[in-house]
């Protein structure tokens, strides 16, 4: 008898491809990337999820639109795992998943405790049972996301929720429930969650039985052609049950092109293969090629074997490959990489009251970098219904581009670019009035900046070269009007703001340490002629976004029940402003608390309206107008309480942490009409 050839540690190549995936995700996911490259992005959980990838596609089958911010990433790498499932075998599951890690580090964990509890035996009623378990969430997963284009995974899967802190888009529950089924379903069970749970699993064991797959394709496009219009659900359930019925009933995949293949003859009968085996798989038993729908190559049971008689081969023959799948698995992880960019799906691709008989024509946009998912590009598809002539958008949230369709006869390109534009201002610095009291006022030309976000970039870009530039303002035309705010003293001419302004990268310090570099792609056209001045109050006024939420009440006596404008309510009555000033309340996190704050404020009595505006000496202020019965020092009571009353719906009122804290009272002064 031989003893095997490969060593004790033959499996190294799955272990390093294991343990490579574990540590990069702790490494991103734990924010070490983040401190130790300052100037990288956050790592994204499900940036390079084939599960994501499986539901994105079914979406887009389903609905001709793509989930959330899926993109060609995630589309790419499911394509590969599928190309792994029907060529070779389940590679991701042997190879790459962190759960399949997790496992079989339990599995060790079980032979260290003693734990002989093995679970149903392989081919058991039980066993058939559990199986059902993944297609049943196969189908509810793919269901829910396809209706919802939301990936509804990201609420029940345990990876995820590990990854996000349990912080993610959860389901508490649901993870909490998953998590547990993937720590103690694998401490007595082999790999328990993979054999009986995992949706992904179960796709891929579909996929290994590619051919009946392809006969149910034709048999509903069949139906179809014949006018029986099934809905994609059935055909969905009738996958599920096929995958379900062909693992349990026929248990042997398709033909691959490679196997795990057992030498009979130099077989000792052991048994140390079997035991090996994460799935449980009688290798033993076999002989030739193993043919097992659970096979992910994973190599265990070559490495177990002590006479050497298991290799990686095709056709039946074992061809002494072992390395091969792993440098499989590493080629087409590779190749996904570098075709992500290669092509894109659609996220929405709608169209609305086309009229008959009518050539439409579409204009595309770039950069709208506010187009990043599923949900912001339905918000600009409902921009573009309200406009004359357009009756269908396309959007590609990956690059941030949108097609539009219109009707030529009812508007024309630069009028939809137009609509799609958002004026908008950016300010670099604040001047003092103490110092300035007006500005200068440049007008510079400029192409690629249709979205909001790009006069801040293009701001921040003047804002590095020193120059006393303190605000831009953006005005729509072609090319697109940008109005620069200067001191009096800056003499700058055409020639530097074409170098600043065709910069390709923003490059922007980092607290604590490092650059982030974001890329721009802006280009100057020209500067025009001449220039203007701006009185200091009135540019502070114009670079100042105000809050204004007046509050709605009853009358105060009589029978009527109606419901009118507090103002009304104590017209021609003393009214007060409660006033706190602070330069830092022009910051964006102080905006977004506004709404709560006059959401708990609008509950009381004598309260009309709370504002956000410059007040006299042009300090950012927060501004509370209240009439009797309410008191400033109420007032003050209110907005420091360390819980806030907010009304989220009508039956959803809740108790909250306070949004904003104050450091002192503010000052009570008479209301004056404007």
């Amino acid at each position: 008898m031989s003893v095997n050839k490969h060593g004790a540690r033959c499996n190294w190549p799955a272990r390093l491809l294991q343990w490579t995936v574990l540590a990069l995700l702790v490494f991103f996911v734990s924010g070490l990337s983040v401190k130790i490259f300052p100037e990288s992005a956050p790592a994204d959980p499900e940036a390079y999820c084939p599960v994501g990838g499986f539901q994105a596609l079914t979406t887009y089958l389903v609905r001709g639109s793509l989930p959330c911010s899926m993109s060609s990433v995630q589309i790419l790498m499911a394509i590969a795992l599928a190309a792994a499932v029907i060529l070779f075998s389940k590679l991701f599951c042997g190879y790459l998943c962190p759960v399949g890690t997790v496992e079989d580090l339990l599995a060790k964990l079980r032979k260290a405790l003693g734990i002989k509890v093995e679970g149903p035996r392989s081919g058991s009623i039980g066993d058939a049972a559990l199986r059902l378990i993944k297609y049943l969430l196969l189908f509810w997963v793919f269901y829910m996301t396809a209706t919802a284009s939301e990936l509804f995974c990201k609420k029940l899967d345990p990876y995820y929720a590990v990854a996000t802190g349990f912080k993610g888009e959860i389901t508490l529950w649901m993870s909490i429930v998953t998590v547990t089924l993937v720590l103690l379903g694998g401490i007595f069970i082999k790999r328990f969650w993979c054999r009986y749970i995992c949706p992904l699993g179960a796709a891929s064991n579909t996929l290994k039985f590619w051919l009946p797959l392809l006969g149910l394709a034709l048999i509903w496009w069949f139906l179809s052609l014949i006018g029986l219009k099934l809905a994609w659900f059935w055909l969905l359930g009738a996958v599920c049950l096929l995958g379900w019925g062909l693992e349990v009933f026929r248990r042997k995949s398709n033909l691959q092109l490679l196997y795990m293949v057992k030498n009979d003859a130099a077989c000792s009968h052991c048994g140390l293969c079997n035991k090996a085996c994460p799935y449980g798989i009688d290798v033993s038993g076999a002989s030739g090629r193993i043919t097992s729908v659970d096979c992910t190559l994973c190599g265990e049971c070559l490495c177990a074997c002590r006479t050497s008689a298991i290799e990686v081969g095709s056709c039946g023959k074992g061809e002494r490959t072992r390395f091969l799948p792993a440098i499989v698995c590493i080629l087409l992880l590779t190749s996904a990489f570098l075709l992500k960019g290669s092509f894109e799906l659609p996220t929405i691709d709608v169209s609305w009251n086309v009229p008959e008989g009518v050539k439409l024509e579409t204009v595309k946009v770039e950069n709208l970098k506010s187009v990043k998912c599923y949900g912001s590009s339905m918000a600009f598809k409902a921009r573009m219904e309200k406009v004359r002539g357009v009756h269908g958008v396309k959007t590609f949230v990956g690059s941030h581009t949108v097609l539009v369709k219109f009707d030529p006869s009812k508007t024309t390109a630069d009028k939809v670019k137009e609509e799609i534009f958002v004026p908008s201002h950016f300010r670099i610095w604040t001047p003092d009035p103490a110092k300035l009291s007006e500005l200068k006022i440049v007008t510079i030309r400029t192409e690629k900046m249709y979205d909001k976000l790009d006069l801040n970039y293009l701001g921040l870009q003047f804002r590095q070269t020193g120059k006393a530039i303190f605000g831009l303002e953006s005005e729509y035309n072609c090319p697109l009007i940008v109005h620069v705010y200067m001191s009096p003293d800056e003499d700058l001419d055409e020639e530097w703001f074409r170098e600043v302004v065709n910069r390709k990268v923003l490059a922007m310090p980092i607290h604590g340490g490092g650059v982030k570099e974001t890329p721009v792609d802006f280009e100057f056209v020209r500067m025009e002629k001449g220039e203007g001045r701006i009185a200091i109050d009135e540019y502070l006024h114009r670079m100042f976004d105000p809050f204004k939420a007046e509050f709605n009440g009853r009358y105060p006596s009589g029978d009527s029940t109606a419901v009118m404008k507090r103002t009304e309510v104590y017209a021609g009555k003393p009214q007060y402003i409660y006033e706190i000033a602070n330069q830092a309340y022009e910051k964006p996190i102080i905006k977004r608390a506004l709404p709560f704050l006059s959401n708990h404020l609008s509950k009381e009595e004598g309260v009309i309206g709370l504002y956000l505006d410059l007040n006299k000496s042009l300090v950012p202020s927060i501004m509370v107008r209240y009439a009797a019965p309410m008191t400033a020092d109420r007032v003050w009571e209110l907005m420091t309480m360390p819980k806030w009353t907010i009304t989220y719906k009508v039956d959803d009122v809740r108790e909250d942490d306070a949004r904003m804290k104050f450091d002192a009272p503010g000052v009570s002064y008479a209301y004056e009409e404007e």
